[in-house]
């Protein structure tokens, strides 16, 4: 009887975290995480980035474009969880094909100085994680497994959110 109680109150807690969350409706946390074959991409100079193999921190996978609306409202948001949270490492990936130019005006019309800018111009990021549409988080735990990811725009400032990350820190 106490373990059922237990497992109630373990629940319960869960669904409360969730339900005070704006984000909620868009996230979904993985109950196993998932393994990820390969994780390459570019960076702003088009030099490779292989991540396929780090461990240690949590990374947020960030897809996001310079025409998409909901890009442009959160990202000021990552920027402002890259500055508070430094342990957390943010790769913001913009999924057109790499035009330098572009993206730099799109920061800097947003006043981004903090976050990078990362590229995957041969989609392969975007089939192996099966998106479908942008913005789109991937979180990946300290083991390099697939927690959770965000579909949909998300406001990352947002304490509950924090919360949430926390917990995997």
């Amino acid at each position: 009887f106490k373990i059922y109680i237990h497992i109630f109150a373990i629940f319960f807690s869960a669904q409360q975290l969730l339900s005070e969350t704006n984000y909620s409706k868009n996230i979904v946390v993985h109950k196993n995480p998932l393994s990820i074959k390969e994780l390459k991409f570019k960076d702003f100079n088009l030099n490779d980035v292989n991540l396929t193999n780090k461990k240690g921190n949590i990374m947020i996978l960030n897809f996001w474009a310079t025409w998409c609306a909901p890009c442009k409202k959160e990202m000021p948001s990552l920027e402002e969880l890259s500055k508070s949270y430094p342990e957390i490492a943010i790769y913001p990936i913009n999924l057109e094909k790499p035009n330098k130019e572009k993206t730099k005006l799109f920061y800097e019309s947003l006043d981004i100085k903090y976050l990078k800018i990362y590229f995957d111009p041969e989609f392969k990021l975007v089939k192996s994680f099966n998106m479908r549409g942008v913005p789109t988080s991937i979180l990946i735990n300290k083991k390099g497994k697939e927690f959770a990811r965000i579909i949909g725009e998300i406001d990352f400032s947002n304490k509950s959110f924090i919360n949430f990350l926390k917990a995997y820190l």
